[in-house]
């Protein structure tokens, strides 16, 4: 089996912010692929539109669109594990875990790199062995299939670069139901006046109100 190693860490390119240094790399990129061809010929030709679609925009337009679509809204994040965590106290731990599980192979994230972050985990595998590569992006293959699947709904030219990666996880591409994002109109909106609102934290007129019972410190020789 062979290691793709030089796909995976183009994918892992073709992923990140498309700055201008990207933007002039893209050629480069696309023909590693091409050349390493671990990926399927219909698989490839779907990169080399999304790196046609990079270079041929705006530079202004691509770099708003990457933000609408990876920063806004959980559905499409390339955190994997917000997928799987959240916000919850669980997600630490997780990241610790992956933090140690990189660095026992040598590889030491810098300050501002998240290890769950989709770039992050594809830079990892390509200094694996093609085996082992294969093995760690399918455990995350559910999470992939649901970005996937958010995408494609948007139809979103990023699609391509996930189902290279589910690909290469020996995964089959194929759509799957996935949580829709919040509208912000919801995520954002005050509370309804007077009646409450029990997810952030206040309840509705009529409803049971919690009692605080607090025990008073009697202070020696003062009576209680």
């Amino acid at each position: 089996m062979k290691t793709p190693r030089y796909s995976l860490r183009a994918l892992a390119a073709l992923l990140r912010y498309p700055d201008a240094g990207l933007r002039e790399k893209l050629a480069g990129l696309v023909a590693a692929i091409d050349d390493e061809a671990v990926l399927s010929a219909g698989r490839r030709s779907e990169l080399r539109a999304l790196a046609a679609d990079l270079a041929r925009l705006d530079p202004m337009q691509v770099e708003a669109r990457y933000v609408e679509t990876f920063d806004r809204g959980r559905s499409t994040s390339l955190h994997l594990f917000e997928h799987v965590h959240g916000d919850s106290r669980d997600r630490g731990p997780a990241m610790i875990d992956l933090v140690q599980t990189y660095e026992k192979a040598g590889l030491y994230l810098g300050p501002d790199e998240l290890p769950d972050h989709l770039c992050v985990v594809l830079e990892f595998a390509s200094t694996q062995p093609a085996g082992v590569a294969r093995s760690f992006l399918a455990e995350m293959a559910h999470i992939l299939a649901a970005v996937f699947s958010a995408l494609l709904k948007r139809g979103s030219p990023y699609a391509a670069a996930v189902a290279a990666v589910l690909e290469l996880a020996g995964e089959k591409v194929q759509p799957v139901p996935f949580e829709a994002d919040e509208s912000m109109d919801d995520s954002w909106g005050e509370p309804e006046a007077f009646a409450g609102c029990s997810t952030r934290g206040q309840a509705r007129p009529g409803d049971p109100q919690p009692i605080h019972i607090v025990r008073k410190t009697v202070s020696q020789g003062v009576p209680a």
